[in-house]
């Protein structure tokens, strides 16, 4: 599973010209995944995600996760992470999962990420066109797999 984190001061993903999914302060989620995934990897995922320390605290160190913050989520599926343009001119995906183990190990991340940090995710839908639109805070991204 590979994850691109960022901190936001806003976010929203829209698909066929209807918003999915807004945010306020907090993370995005760009989510992919391999066939080799399963619920551990879900599990520790959502689990770092939401106490990762990468908000300021009154003295403007990052040492506040999005817990501590009250901030939101949104989560959306990208098996582009999984792109591989090593060679050639267009990129392989083979190490991405396809579709019918994906949407399970994304609705399973949303669910844990839901227990996690309650009525504060939201989503995009698996597989859509979509259009993600987001106000990076710091900037602070970064790249977690697992």
């Amino acid at each position: 599973m590979r994850v691109v984190l960022q901190r936001v001061a806003e976010a929203s993903v829209e698909a066929d010209g209807a918003v999915l999914g807004s945010i306020g302060p907090g993370l995005v989620v760009l989510a992919g995944f391999t066939t080799e995934d399963g619920p551990d990897t879900v599990r520790w995922m959502a689990d770092k995600i939401a106490s990762l320390r990468i908000f300021a605290d009154a003295r403007g160190r990052m040492n506040r996760s999005v817990l501590d913050t009250g901030g939101e989520v949104l989560v959306v599926s990208q098996f582009t992470l999984y792109g591989d343009a090593r060679k050639g001119r267009r990129p392989s995906f083979v190490k991405a999962a396809r579709p019918e183990a994906a949407v399970p190990l994304y609705e399973a991340l949303v669910e844990e990420l839901e227990r996690v940090v309650p009525r504060r995710v939201q989503t995009g839908r698996f597989g859509a066109e979509m259009k993600v639109s987001l106000v990076n805070d710091g900037p602070v991204t970064l790249i977690m797999e697992r």
